[in-house]
């Protein structure tokens, strides 16, 4: 992990790292620019065990398929943890711990639970681009499993038991993976609270 914000998020959470390099202190500073993955030096880089992770269930599950994006990947981890909800990636997904996917997440990774694809809750409503029905209509009460599919395949239609759509008064032909997915959770918590 670079940089301190998401040392601090992993801290927050009494994650403890496998190593911390500090530049200046641990390290020389021109070192950590030479790994770092980012424009700029990071000040710090933390190593941690995946295994350290939270992991589990929610009443709200992001069923995440073969979503390709890490930036879309990390900002659906941020989404689920401003409402939530626990994420599950399919095969094919971008690694939640790439560097793109952890940054996009802004330390989320640390405090959003990993499900496995097969313990997402039985009922799965998939978020369509188009044909579903619209979303302000569908049931969302919980346990559920909200399905977003790969950017430009989408979902395939015997994973889910309903398909929802997002109704668009603009001219977009769609939404990006990661909106949809922040607006469904958006509709789902103004429901419950």
């Amino acid at each position: 992990m670079e940089g301190e914000d998401l040392v601090d998020a992993a801290a927050g959470q009494g994650i403890e790292p496998v190593e911390l390099l500090v530049a200046g202190e641990d390290v020389e500073p021109e070192l950590l620019g030479e790994v770092s993955t980012l424009g700029h030096a990071p000040r710090v880089v933390g190593v941690y065990r995946r295994g350290d992770l939270p992991r589990g269930a929610r009443d709200v599950a992001l069923g995440l398929w073969h979503v390709s994006d890490p930036g879309n990947v990390g900002t659906l981890l941020r989404a689920a943890d401003a409402f939530g909800a626990c994420v599950s990636l399919s095969e094919g997904c971008a690694d939640p711990l790439g560097p793109r996917a952890v940054r996009a997440s802004a330390g989320a990774i640390f405090r959003v639970p990993l499900l496995d694809w097969d313990a997402l809750p039985r009922r799965r409503v998939a978020l369509a681009a188009h044909g579903g029905r619209p979303l302000a209509e569908v049931d969302l009460d919980a346990p559920l499993a909200l399905l977003l599919g790969a950017e430009r395949e989408g979902l395939p239609e015997e994973l889910a038991s309903e398909q929802a759509t997002i109704a668009l008064p603009g001219d977009a032909e769609s939404l990006n993976v990661a909106i949809a997915g922040a607006i469904a959770l958006y509709e789902l918590s103004r429901r419950r609270f």
